[in-house]
């Protein structure tokens, strides 16, 4: 009966693991196997189990014993190595990499000698460095907090405790030519992998909180940075302005940002921070902050860079940032164009597309740095295209980034549709580039501006 327990306990913990696919429930899958493995032992010492057997198991029923036995200890350091950190961890390895290699070895020679117990001596000797370690560093409170992994130690110690004792008793059991049972030392394991398994509960409902926790924060950055993005296109004579934003993650470190001076004149910024994630999101968000102080030089691409790069270069750390600036200005019927290591700007008239790069150095690289500037004449039916490497630098299954060609391409196939159109357009065929079901690899930013009359 206890051995059927056993294993129908190993079975229940490996399909829990198996259906929570985390890394944080491996340690059920050797505790699983810990338990299957011991049931498995005590299932074979029963009569009524070996005679239910056909003829070819019951021959072949001492070998699989053996070769349970020489992997036990493995599987038991396995479940150990889970609760483990820091050197206990790299010492629980170094067992499991010992006592491995001697099962293996000893469950070679069984099959080509026949001889049971070679190695088992090396095993034991192993087996009992390992165990003499393991109840060191649980018996002293601050070593346990240095090396475990356990939210609530007395659990653990407990079931050691009852699980050596049982050792105990049967070593002097044998010592005496006592008759012992498998029932008995049943207790012990049960006691000790309950309490392991108990530890385990805990750290995977601790890791849920933890992700709960970090789930509840990623939502409020989200709502942080979408409120620090602009809320509505400006209003702008003549000129029609649609964007697409789309994160990698719930947070990223794309921005953009529209400085409208008046009615007849805007300032269009398009960044990219190095990186992704929360990092590269607090840099976007400083990135806000810093524009306030380069509004009143708005109409100067040259002025907003330096500017912007005067700010954050103390800030930036190991992070860098590429930027675009293009300014509009309706009245005087030009636009001022100026980047920092920014993807070039695409600049559409009528069938005719060109790219426009005036780059100076990423933004973080010297607290001083020169960004020229490109004027042009606007005219009716002009469109601009503002983008970070994310839209160009998706591949395919061959390797391949789709790359500023095929994005020109899209542009020219949809030059006399709407820009919301161009842009889905842009974002469609960046889907279908890469291969069904590829998880994005970059945060994406378009800027489309179209100029009307």
């Amino acid at each position: 009966m206890s051995g059927t327990i056993f294993v129908f306990i190993g079975m229940v913990s490996c399909a829990f693991a198996a259906v929570r696919r985390r890394r944080s429930v491996r340690i059920f899958v050797w505790l699983g196997i810990w338990s299957a493995m011991y049931g498995e032992l005590v299932l074979a010492d029963s009569p009524s189990v070996a005679a239910a057997l056909p003829q070819a198991g019951r021959a072949g029923l001492p070998f699989l014993t053996m070769t349970v036995g020489y992997l036990y200890f493995s599987v038991a350091s396995l479940a150990w190595l889970e609760l483990s950190t820091g050197k206990m961890r790299v010492f629980l390895k170094t067992v499991v990499g010992l006592s491995l290699a001697i099962g293996i070895a000893g469950i070679g020679i069984l099959a080509v000698t026949g001889f049971s117990d070679s190695l088992v001596l090396c095993l034991d000797f192993v087996a009992a460095a390992g165990l003499v370690v393991l109840i060191i560093v649980l018996a002293i409170p601050k070593l346990s907090r240095k090396y475990l992994v356990l939210p609530n130690r007395a659990v653990v110690v407990v079931g050691t405790l009852v699980f050596a004792l049982e050792g105990l008793y049967f070593t002097v059991a044998r010592l005496l030519h006592h008759q012992t049972n498998r029932i008995t030392g049943s207790l012990g394991l049960a006691a000790l992998l309950f309490a392991l398994g108990y530890m385990a509960v805990q750290n995977v409902l601790a890791g849920e909180r933890r992700l709960v926790s970090i789930e509840n924060e990623l939502v409020i950055a989200q709502e942080i940075q979408a409120s620090i993005l602009p809320s509505k296109s400006p209003e702008v004579k003549n000129l029609l302005v649609v964007t697409a934003y789309h994160p990698m993650t719930a947070v990223a470190g794309d921005f953009y940002d529209f400085l409208a001076v008046d009615e007849s004149r805007v300032g269009f910024l398009v960044a990219d921070v190095t990186g992704h994630g929360v990092p590269a999101a607090l840099i976007a968000s400083m990135i806000k902050v810093a524009i306030h102080s380069v509004v009143p030089y708005a109409h100067d691409p040259r002025a907003v860079l330096s500017g912007l790069n005067s700010i954050l270069f103390a800030q930036l750390k190991a992070q860098l940032v590429s930027a675009a600036y293009l300014w509009v200005d309706r009245e005087k019927r030009i636009a001022l164009y100026s980047a920092a290591g920014h993807p070039p700007l695409l600049h559409m008239r009528g069938s005719r597309l060109e790219l426009i790069e005036s780059n100076g150095l990423l933004l973080g690289v010297l607290p001083e740095a020169e960004y020229p500037v490109w004027e042009m004449e606007i005219h009716a039916g002009d469109r601009f295209l503002l983008y970070t490497d994310g839209v160009s630098e998706p591949e395919n299954g061959s390797g391949e980034a789709f790359g500023a060609h095929r994005l020109e391409e899209v542009v020219l196939m949809n030059q006399r549709r709407e820009p919301s159109t161009l842009l889905e357009e842009v974002l469609g065929g960046i889907r279908s580039w890469q291969p069904a079901g590829t998880e994005q690899k970059d945060d994406i930013t378009l800027v489309a501006i179209d100029i009307l009359a």
